[in-house]
This record gives C-alpha cells, sequence and structure tokens, in this order.
C-alpha cells in the first residue's frame, strides 16, 4: 500500500520518481522525436523540407499507434477536422500546418518519454491524466497549441528539476 507524501520532496509529481536521463525508445539528436513519426532524418534543414511537402498519413498512424488513441483523438489534439482527416486519409498526405501540429505532438510526447526513463506507456499515460499544475487539463490536451506545448515541456523541465508543481 502506498504511503502518503510526508514531505514537500515527495510531493513532487509522480513523474520524477521515475526519471532517468535515457531516452532508448527515440532516436538522440536535436530532432530524435521525429522517429516517433518514422521520420529517419533528424535535422533542421531536412524537418523544414518534409513539413513544407507534407507529412504522409503513415506518419500519423505511426504517431497514433505509439500514443495508444484513436485517429479522432489524435486529429483532435492536431487540430484537424473529422472531413479533413478522411480527405488526408485518401490523398496519403497533410498539409504543412497540420504536419507542424504533427510535429509538436511527438516532440511534446518524446519529452514525457524522457522524463519517464523510456518507458513510453508510462509517459502515454501521464500525457492523458489531468494535470493540476495544468489548470486541471491533461498534457495531451495543452499541447494542442504552441503555448500549451510550451507549458507541457516548462512542466517537464521542472519535474525533472525537482521543482514542487
Amino acid at each position: 500500500m502506498p504511503s502518503t507524501p510526508t514531505s514537500k520532496n515527495e510531493r513532487v509529481s509522480e513523474a520524477a520518481l521515475d526519471y532517468t536521463e535515457s531516452l532508448p525508445t527515440t532516436t538522440s539528436g536535436q530532432h530524435g522525436y521525429l522517429s516517433l513519426l518514422g521520420l529517419r532524418s533528424y535535422d533542421t534543414a531536412a524537418l523544414l523540407k518534409r513539413l513544407d511537402e507534407g507529412l504522409s498519413y503513415a506518419a500519423f498512424d505511426r504517431l497514433k499507434r505509439r500514443l495508444k488513441v484513436t485517429s479522432q483523438e489524435l486529429a483532435d489534439a492536431a487540430l484537424i477536422a473529422h472531413r479533413t482527416l478522411a480527405r488526408r486519409k485518401r490523398v496519403g498526405r497533410f498539409g504543412p500546418d497540420e504536419s507542424d501540429r504533427l510535429v509538436r505532438l511527438a516532440r511534446v510526447f518524446s519529452r514525457a518519454i524522457e522524463l519517464y526513463g523510456g518507458d513510453s506507456d508510462g509517459a502515454q499515460a501521464w500525457l492523458m491524466r489531468p494535470n493540476r499544475a495544468l489548470g486541471g487539463a491533461s498534457p495531451f490536451e495543452m499541447a494542442k497549441t504552441e503555448v500549451g506545448a510550451g507549458e507541457v515541456e516548462r512542466l517537464i523541465s521542472q519535474i525533472e528539476h525537482g521543482v514542487i508543481v
């Protein structure tokens, strides 16, 4: 039976307890999180080119499987309307703005995986839980916008550094 927290340090998010420095489920590098989308090139120039061309529908499917969400849940998080998603599936490619939002979600998920020491299941569960430090919203919900994603990444940084949130 888990004990109740007795000190400030023990009240730090449970994620801090599981944190280690490794990231075995993604590729290292500046944009290693792109592996969550099935991309193999991680430099900025290649990323910008890929965003301009638009990500494939297969990249969407891969991220959906890694996050363990439905197509509609991922589309909602990436602000992609249901009919637009159906069109993108037929065409097989997303637009640049939709691709950018998918990359943002992959980046946030990758940071959560880092926080959980490579445990993508733990990271996924953390992303989906309402979080008091985010006003009761889940990190996944917050990542719908760049500002929200920044708040999630700031929270992850605070947890990593033992800041009580």
